[in-house]
C-alpha cells in the first residue's frame, strides 16, 4: 500500500474537489442516518394514536432528507470520481514523457507489450484506487459512525451483541487483502507477456505468414491466454470467498439482533419502532463493512499496480542534464565535431564484463567538413553515431561540439543542431509529407529534402502525393523509399551536422550515385558524418576513417588510403569482386531467360 503514497502530490492541483467531495460524503451520510429515526418516531407515533397531520410531516421530513442526501451523493461521485480521472490524465502524461525521455537501455530491458499493459490496465487500476476506493470508504467509515451512534442510543446492549461478528470483518479484509495483493500482481505481470506477445505479432504479421507459423502462433496465445485465465479465476475465487465470508458475518449480527431485540419489544425495554430503526440502522452499519471487502480489492490492486507504474516513473537516466549548461557559439558554416580518446561500452548488468564497442577514438571534423566512416559489420560505425547525439554517453574520454563538451550542453539544445539518420528507419502512421516535416514543420523545406532524397517523383506517383497516408512504420513503402524519407526528414530540418548511418543501405547503386550527387551540395555549410560499409558512400569524403573492432586502423582521403594497400583498399577490392560476380550473374540469368523464351 506504500505505493499508494506517491499519489498523494497528484491530489494537490484537486484538493479543493477533494474536500468538498468528502465533505459531501459524510453529509450525504449523516442525511441518510436520520430517515430511520424518523421512521421510528412515526411508527411510535401512530401505535400512541399520535394526530395524522405529525405522521404526515414525519413522512414529509423523511422525503425531504433521503432528496438531500441524494443530491449530496450524486456531486460526492461527481467530484470524487472526476478528481480519479484527472489523476489518471496527469500520470499518463507524466508517464508518455518518461517514456518519451528514456534511455535507449531502459527500452533493452523491458517489452513493448509490457509497457501497453501498464500504461492500460495498471493505470486504470490505479484510477480505481484513488476515486472510487477512497470515496467508498469514507461512505463506509461515516455511515458506520452514524449507524454505530444511534443503535447506541437506542439500546447500547444490543449494539454490543450486534457488533460482536462484525468486529471481525476488518480483520478478515486484512488477511484476504494480503493474498488479493500478491495475486493480482501476477495477474498483471501475465498480462504484460499476454500483450507483447499480441504486440510482436501484429507488428512481425508478415515474418509469421512468410514462416507459416500462424497456427504455431495461434495455439501459443491461445496457451497463455489459458494461463491468464486461470491466474484471473484464482483471483475471483479470492475474492468469491471474501464476499461471502463477510456476509455470514453480518448474518449472524442479524440473527443476534432478532433474537435479543425480539425479547426486548416483548418486554417493553425498546417499542416496536426502535427495533425497526435498530434494524435499519444495522442494515446501514452492515452492507458498508461488507462493502470494505470491495474496498481493500481495489485499494490492493492499485497498489501493485501503482508499483509497476513506479517503475517506468522511477527509471534512472544515465544521461545526466548539466547544471549549468553551455550555450554554443553561433554556427556560421557548420560545426567543428572533435573526438578525444573516446571508449565506449553497452550498459552492462551489475557484475557483468564490459565489452568495449569503441576504444582510443580520436580525430577532428572541421566544421563543414565531411567525414567518412567505414569498416566492416559489428565495427563499432553505429555506436560512434549514437555517441554525438548523446543518445549514451562514452565511459572514456569525451566529445567536443566546436569546443563545448557536450556533455556540458543542454539536451534538447545539442539534439537541435544535429539531423540523425539511424541505421533502421522508422517512419510514423501518419501522411508521408508529415513525416517529411517532423520536427521542422517547414512544407518547403520538407520538399527540397525529398528532391535532395530522390523521393519528389516517387512522391509525385503517389495516390494522395504528400498527403498520401502511410501505413505503421510505413510498411507500404519498400526499404529504399523508407531511407530516403528518412534522410529527407533529416534534411529538412537544416541541422548543422547531420550524421549519415548506413543511411543509404537499402538504395540501388544508380540511385545512391544521385542522391550523393545532390548531397553535397546539401552538405555545403554543414558538417557531416557519413558511415557506411560501401566504400562508393564515403570516397568524395574530405577525411575518411577505417574502423576495426571499435579502433581507428586507416584514415586519411581517398587517394591516400588506396595509395597504401591497407585495410581499406582490401574493403574496396572486395566490394568491387562482389558487384562484378552479382552483374555476371545477372547477366546470365537473363541470358537463361531469354533462352528458355526463344526456345
Amino acid at each position: 500500500m506504500s505505493s499508494l503514497r506517491r499519489l498523494l502530490p497528484y491530489y494537490l492541483p484537486y484538493r479543493r474537489d477533494v474536500a468538498i467531495g468528502l465533505v459531501l460524503v459524510v453529509a450525504s451520510a449523516a442525511f441518510s442516518s436520520v430517515v430511520p429515526w424518523f421512521l421510528r418516531r412515526a411508527l411510535d407515533g401512530i401505535r400512541a394514536g399520535a394526530p395524522l397531520r405529525s405522521i404526515w410531516l414525519l413522512g414529509g421530513a423523511m422525503v425531504l432528507v433521503s432528496v438531500i442526501g441524494g443530491f449530496g451523493r450524486f456531486w460526492m461521485r461527481q467530484l470524487l470520481n472526476g478528481v480519479s480521472r484527472w489523476i489518471e490524465y496527469d500520470l499518463r502524461n507524466d508517464l508518455f514523457k518518461r517514456l518519451e525521455l528514456a534511455d535507449p537501455t531502459y527500452y533493452s530491458s523491458i517489452r513493448t507489450g509490457d509497457i501497453m499493459a501498464r500504461l492500460t490496465n495498471d493505470l486504470s487500476a490505479v484510477r480505481q484506487a484513488s476515486g472510487p476506493a477512497i470515496m467508498y470508504l469514507m461512505n463506509t467509515i461515516a455511515g458506520g459512525a452514524f449507524a454505530l451512534a444511534f443503535m447506541v442510543r437506542i439500546s447500547p446492549r444490543l449494539t454490543l451483541v450486534a457488533a460482536l461478528p462484525l468486529a471481525l470483518l476488518p480483520v478478515l479484509g486484512i488477511l484476504m487483502g494480503r493474498r488479493i495483493h500478491s495475486r493480482f500482481e501476477a495477474v498483471q505481470a501475465h498480462f504484460s507477456d499476454l500483450t507483447t506477445l499480441a504486440q510482436e505479432n501484429l507488428a512481425g504479421v508478415r515474418i509469421v505468414r512468410a514462416f507459416r507459423q500462424e497456427t504455431a502462433e495461434v495455439d501459443r496465445f491461445a496457451a497463455l491466454n489459458e494461463g491468464y485465465l486461470q491466474k484471473n479465476m484464482k483471483l475471483a475465487k479470492l475474492y468469491g470467498i471474501m464476499q461471502p465470508g463477510f456476509s455470514i458475518f453480518a448474518g449472524l449480527g442479524m440473527v443476534a439482533v432478532l433474537w435479543l431485540g425480539g425479547g426486548l419489544v416483548l418486554d417493553g425495554t425498546i417499542t416496536v419502532g426502535s427495533f425497526v430503526a435498530f434494524g435499519m440502522y444495522l442494515g446501514m452499519l452492515t452492507w458498508p463493512l461488507i462493502a470494505l471487502g470491495w474496498v481493500i480489492n481495489l485499494f490492493q490492486r492499485g497498489a501493485a499496480s501503482m508499483s509497476r507504474l513506479l517503475d517506468i516513473l522511477d527509471a534512472r537516466s544515465l544521461l545526466a542534464e548539466p547544471a549549468t549548461p553551455r550555450v554554443l557559439p553561433p554556427a556560421a558554416a557548420g560545426r567543428s565535431l572533435e573526438f578525444r580518446n573516446v571508449g565506449f561500452h553497452y550498459p552492462t548488468e551489475a557484475g557483468g564484463e564490459a565489452r568495449w564497442v569503441l576504444r582510443h577514438i580520436s580525430f577532428t571534423a572541421p566544421a563543414g567538413a565531411t567525414i567518412g566512416v567505414v569498416g566492416a559489420t559489428a565495427s563499432g560505425k553505429s555506436a560512434l553515431m549514437d555517441l554525438v547525439p548523446r543518445l549514451y554517453d562514452p565511459q572514456e574520454g569525451e566529445i567536443l561540439l566546436d569546443g563545448v563538451p557536450i556533455r556540458d550542453v543542454d539536451l534538447a539544445a545539442l539534439r537541435r543542431e544535429i539531423g540523425y539518420v539511424p541505421q533502421e528507419s522508422f517512419l510514423f502512421s501518419d501522411t508521408i509529407g508529415a513525416n517529411l516535416v517532423y520536427g521542422a514543420n517547414d512544407e518547403q523545406a520538407g520538399a527540397w529534402a525529398a528532391d535532395i532524397a530522390q523521393l519528389s517523383s516517387t512522391i509525385q506517383n503517389f495516390p494522395g502525393g504528400y498527403d498520401t497516408l502511410l501505413g505503421e512504420r510505413g510498411i507500404n513503402l519498400s526499404g529504399g523509399q523508407k531511407q530516403r524519407a528518412a534522410l529527407a526528414r533529416a534534411l529538412a530540418r537544416r541541422p548543422s551536422v547531420v550524421l549519415l548511418d548506413d543511411a543509404l543501405s537499402a538504395v540501388d547503386t544508380h540511385t545512391e550515385a544521385e542522391i550523393l550527387r545532390s548531397l553535397r551540395d546539401a552538405l555545403s555549410g554543414r558538417t557531416a558524418l557519413i558511415a557506411s560499409h560501401r566504400v562508393s558512400a564515403i570516397r568524395d569524403a574530405t577525411w575518411i576513417i577505417v574502423l576495426d573492432e571499435g579502433k581507428i586502423v586507416e584514415q586519411g582521403r581517398h587517394g591516400d588510403l588506396l595509395a597504401r594497400g591497407g585495410r581499406y583498399w582490401a574493403l574496396l577490392s572486395r566490394q568491387q569482386l562482389e558487384e562484378s560476380i552479382e552483374a555476371d550473374e545477372d547477366e546470365l540469368a537473363e541470358s537463361a531467360t531469354e533462352g528458355t523464351i526463344s526456345g
